[in-house]
């Protein structure tokens, strides 16, 4: 393979930009993780170093150093003699974030129905309607992008720093997960789910916003169980 066909093949990476000197690694580990995340290497898929190499224009140091990196978050994995390759996704890392984010969000709702500034009202109400734009245009990474950002002005309307810091990293785990969930179909359901929550927060009503948000939650880890039976190959099981 020459050097236009490795770049083609990893045509979703951008060629970095000479920075200062010991900062190449940081940023194609940001490179790698990004693409990982978003699904462009797909769990289980082997990545070509020599590819990586000649797409971002750099030396194989800093990604070898990148990919050890990510195999520590496990986001990859080292295999001796064989190479590299997206992690597939394990279910009980998954499950285990999903019961963090299904305790403190549902507080987090709570607690927003009884403290939420009405500025931060507002934003909600602002970027569910901007979510109902993204769905109307089929924008799938627009919609996964809003919808992030409808749970994160929930938790920093409250200004929790340490509480909106362990929700942020139980996301991080899941959001392969999230977006292999992504479909039209989904992103409906889940802005009718969005805007209970919203009524609930909205009248004050804190038990109902926080039922609103654990019904949610609970919807996502159902369809992710269904999910992984139909596609086993993504996942391990222990």
């Amino acid at each position: 393979m020459d050097a236009i066909d490795k770049r083609k093949r990893y045509n979703f990476l951008a060629r970095l930009e000479r920075g200062a000197r010991g900062h190449t690694t940081e940023q194609v580990e940001r490179c790698l993780r990004s693409a990982i995340v978003a699904l462009d290497f797909a769990p289980g898929e082997f990545i070509d170093k020599g590819a990586v190499c000649t797409t971002l224009g750099v030396s194989r140091f800093p990604v070898s150093e990148a990919l050890a990196r990510l195999a520590a978050e496990g986001l990859v994995e080292i295999l001796p003699q064989r190479g590299s390759r997206a992690a597939r996704i394990r279910l009980s890392e998954v499950r285990e974030s999903m019961l963090i984010r299904q305790a403190l969000e549902g507080m987090v709702a709570e607690a927003a129905a009884k403290h939420l500034s009405a500025v931060a009202i507002e934003a909600l109400r602002s970027n569910l309607e901007a979510q109902q734009e993204a769905v109307s245009r089929g924008d799938r990474p627009g919609f996964h992008a809003l919808d992030l950002d409808f749970h994160t002005i929930l938790v920093e309307g409250l200004e929790m720093p340490r509480v909106a810091a362990v929700i942020d990293a139980s996301r991080a785990n899941i959001d392969r997960v999230r977006r292999l969930l992504s479909s039209p179909r989904r992103h409906v359901v889940t802005l009718a789910e969005h805007w209970e929550i919203f009524r609930a927060l909205e009248t004050h009503d804190a038990p109902a916003t926080r039922r609103a948000m654990e019904a949610h939650l609970d919807a996502v880890v159902e369809e992710l169980e269904r999910f992984s039976v139909e596609h086993a190959e993504v996942f391990v099981q222990a």
